[in-house]
């Protein structure tokens, strides 16, 4: 399995998405500071994750959110919120869409 990812970060006001195979491995790795693309930014809160059986699925996925306004991220993380989680997140990206 693979899976494509949506990160926010709080300091940043900012979203990352991402694919990986190890979801946890890879959130591990974004906030301990291995990834150069999202050091300033941590803690990262995982908001979003979508399951794929291919790594060729999850990067089309992954590329297509990337293009996603900010405001167009909050709605698909809204519209497919069974990938949040827990409710919590679900309600800090209602929160954040607010604004």
């Amino acid at each position: 399995m693979h899976f494509t990812y949506i990160l926010y970060s709080k300091k940043l006001n900012s979203y990352y998405k991402g694919e990986t195979r190890n979801i946890s491995d890879r959130l591990h790795r974004h906030n301990s500071g291995y990834e150069r693309s999202t050091k300033l930014g941590t803690p990262w809160i995982l908001l979003w994750k979508g399951e794929k059986t291919t790594k060729s699925e999850a990067k089309l996925l992954e590329r297509k959110i990337k293009n996603l306004s900010v405001k167009r991220t909050l709605e698909f993380i809204l519209k497919y919120k069974e990938g949040i989680p827990s409710s919590d997140e679900l309600l800090l990206v209602q929160k954040l869409s607010e604004h």
